[in-house]
């Protein structure tokens, strides 16, 4: 992809959902599916990152209004 613009999830969600159509076509050649899973497992490579970030980040409130990390419960 070489593609530097940071994409939100929701917009590689949006992407593998488009090449998942791609692959279902009858018409999709062998060396087209090897280059549109290619592209496929870059985007959720990069989305299973961003997850991962945001996990990072989520905080949660406890019972008595202390904040910890998501992963710490």
């Amino acid at each position: 992809m070489g593609n530097t613009k940071k994409t939100s999830i929701e917009d590689d969600l949006q992407k593998l959902d488009e090449l998942v159509k791609k692959m279902d076509k009858k018409d999709i050649s062998l060396e087209e599916s090897f280059s549109v899973y290619e592209e496929g497992m870059k985007i959720l490579k990069g989305a299973n990152e961003k997850l991962d970030e945001v996990e990072k980040k989520v905080k949660v409130l406890q019972e008595d209004g202390s904040l910890t990390d998501f992963d710490e419960e």
